[in-house]
């Protein structure tokens, strides 16, 4: 069927025409940030160059790098029948002490398991999906990957890998209580230019949230069951993802945590490692 006079240029004005719930991007530049966020027509990329420096910052990364390494020195891990890392692995990993777990920490429980601390699995479980390690018969490796990054010490590419897994393949809701729908990591870099344009000023995720929600306001919907107040649930569920279990881990940020429990209100302000890691076009 043919299309009307003047349909298709107005289709395409109005996909390339600023949005203001959108920050100024247009729609065009809002489907590459959400479908394809570091390639090169996405307003946030990659820097060419992120030193040492920079990566030394990031906790979570120095959590995976210790984690290959480790696998590096012993050859493979057994894990353990329930099909987790070995208690020893991870006392040792948490000792290096680059994320504390706050109830760990107030000895409200102590470090048996895997699953008690949810950035040492979670970092475990990313560098799977990332192609860095590999598990065979209960037991894991290194991939070829991972050995040539290791041996020629290519720190910012393993650290593009494994980044690159957290924010597309690891499953975020997978670390808390909420329903397993993609609020916060849809769009994780919209949250990214969120945090470039006001992280210099002390901020809350409320702050962020808020604004998140009005570029994809779809996502309440599904908190709309809920017995509670649904705006708070959907900032909680979207700040904690973001913010503690996200930008924090990978150093993007300070927060001021004033309880355990996150309530959305902690006091957020950006690091220069956010700027040292990408790069953000208007």
């Amino acid at each position: 069927m043919k299309t009307p006079d003047g349909i298709e240029e107005i289709i395409s004005s109005r996909n390339s025409s600023p949005e203001e719930d959108f920050l100024g991007y247009s729609p065009n530049e809002m489907e590459y940030l959400l479908y394809d966020a570091l390639g090169e027509n996405s307003p946030v990329q990659f820097l060419d160059d992120i030193d040492d420096r920079t990566l030394n910052k990031m906790p979570l990364f120095r959590i995976v790098e210790a984690y290959i390494k480790i696998i590096q020195r012993e050859k493979q891990i057994k894990l353990t029948p329930l099909g987790a890392l070995p208690r020893k692995v991870i006392t040792e990993l948490y000792d290096l002490r680059f994320l504390l777990d706050d109830f760990i920490e107030i000895g409200l429980y102590k470090l048996w398991k895997e699953e008690d601390c949810i950035s040492i699995r979670s970092a475990r479980l990313t560098a799977e999906l990332a192609g860095l390690v590999r598990k065979t018969n209960g037991k894991l490796s290194l991939t070829k990957v991972a050995i040539k990054l290791l041996e020629t010490n290519n720190r910012q590419q393993l650290f593009q890998f494994f980044f690159k897994a957290f924010v597309n393949k690891f499953p975020w809701s997978y670390n808390d209580g909420y329903p397993e729908v993609p609020v916060g990591q849809f769009g994780w870099a919209f949250s990214v230019i969120l945090l470039g344009k006001f992280g210099n000023e002390v901020q809350t995720g409320k702050f962020y949230a808020d604004l998140y929600g009005k570029a994809f306001p779809n996502l309440y919907t599904f908190f709309q069951d809920d017995s509670s107040n649904e705006d708070r649930q959907f900032n909680r569920c979207y700040s904690i993802r973001t913010f503690n279990r996200f930008m924090l881990w990978f150093g993007f940020i300070t927060m001021e945590k004033k309880e355990i429990i996150s309530t959305c209100n902690e006091p957020i302000q950006s690091t220069y490692i956010l700027s040292s890691v990408f790069k953000i076009t208007s």
